[in-house]
């Protein structure tokens, strides 16, 4: 017997109220985005779950798609039938005869929404269990540590039979909770910090500085498949590319050494929340983590920030480096970071830049120098480009 529908429990959003119907219509666009290459399945939604009605396709590829995204807290493979209980009870030795294993376990999970059924929770348990003994061959019971849990819930519509609960990557749907800019470089940090934000429900738009020709099109290429990476959990990623070689020559030339790492960062970070100003974002996110480099210590971060009020979001301010790895090697980022094409900051680094910068100073180095039109010509000359699923489509001169 196939499976002839998904499941999918809400999870998190299940919390959310007279909101939900918001985060179930986007979870239910998320869905249909990402099973676009399925022509035949269906998504019926409920108030406490969704299905995924399959219409012939296989469940194994659909259930794949899913997998990443966010929003879903767990899925099941299932059967529907009538509530009648030896199609029931049919359904489920089905189930369990394609899972099982020899000396494989299994308990009967029942469930009742339909209080009028004329089986209850305990009386399902035990009818079901007991065909599926009469009719399989080494298999036995075990309630606390099944190999596999069957599960049979009764609902007002119909019954549900699955055999298995996938964990899916939960967090809630894209797109539920605003939009931010994310300051992507070609490093480890940043695209876990774009995948973290997302996974709350934030639209990411990336804006990534470029200072040809101290680097080439490869760097930019570089984080064109960082953000083609994120884009597969949302359907795609909107990126601006900013030429920043004037700013950063002018900042060796006008900055003391020491301080013009610190006078990069204010200069990113500007041009940034003017980036998200014309995009109508509401936060910058960065992958900025605790004492991590010399731009990164409480008194840095303090400093750069004074040139904005905008919201900072820092989902990595508390890892250490390995916790950054392992999900960068999650999200299969390691690789592409680890390219040898540096960025703008890597190399213009200073020998010997301040970690305890302060903002009197700073404003003191920058105010012997009109930089205006320096930020206003970068930003008019900034281009984008959109990563959809490994397709590229570029758009210039967006400003």
């Amino acid at each position: 017997m196939n499976y002839d529908r998904i499941l999918i429990r809400y999870g998190e959003m299940s919390l959310k109220g007279r909101n939900r119907k918001h985060f179930v219509t986007k979870l239910r666009k998320s869905i249909k985005r990402m099973l676009q290459d399925f022509p035949n399945v269906q998504i019926e939604s409920e108030w406490d779950r969704m299905y995924v009605l399959l219409n012939g396709e296989r469940a194994e590829p659909v259930m794949e798609e899913l997998k990443k995204v966010f929003g879903i807290q767990s899925f099941s493979p299932a059967i529907k039938t009538e509530k009648e209980i030896e199609k029931i009870r049919e359904a489920a030795l089905q189930i369990m005869k394609k899972a099982h294993v020899p000396g494989n376990t299994f308990k009967i999970s029942a469930r009742r929404s339909d209080k009028n059924f004329a089986y209850d929770t305990n009386g399902l348990n035990h009818a079901v269990g007991a065909h599926i003994l009469i009719h399989m061959d080494d298999i036995k019971v075990d309630v606390k540590k099944p190999d596999v849990n069957l599960i049979v819930e009764i609902r007002h519509d119909a019954a549900y039979i699955s055999g298995e609960v996938i964990q899916g990557i939960g967090g809630f749907p894209a797109g539920s909770s605003g939009k931010a800019i994310l300051m992507l470089s070609g490093g480890i940090d940043s695209p876990v910090a774009g995948y973290l934000t997302m996974k709350r429900g934030v639209e990411i738009e990336a804006v990534h500085f470029h200072s040809p020709p101290f680097t080439n099109e490869r760097a930019k290429q570089k984080v064109i498949d960082l953000a083609d990476k994120l884009a597969q959990y949302t359907g795609k990623v909107r990126i601006h590319m900013v030429p920043f070689t004037a700013i950063q020559e002018t900042i060796h030339k006008e900055i003391p050494a020491a301080y013009t790492m610190t006078a990069t960062r204010r200069m990113m970070l500007r041009i940034a929340d003017e980036i998200r100003e014309q995009r109508k974002a509401l936060a910058i996110v960065t992958g900025e983590s605790l004492g991590q480099v010399a731009s990164q210590t409480m008194n840095s971060m303090f400093t750069i920030n004074d040139v904005t009020n905008t919201p900072i979001i820092r989902p990595l301010i508390t890892m250490d480096k390995l916790e950054i790895i392992s999900i960068a090697e999650t999200l299969d980022t390691m690789e592409i970071s680890n390219r040898p094409y540096e960025d703008c900051c890597t190399i213009f680094t200073p020998p010997a830049p301040t970690t305890k910068p302060r903002v009197d100073k700073m404003e003191m180095f920058e105010n012997k120098f009109d930089w205006a039109p320096l930020v206003a010509e970068a930003i008019e000359k900034t281009e984008a480009v959109v990563v959809n699923g490994q397709k590229k489509d570029e758009m210039d001169d967006l400003f």
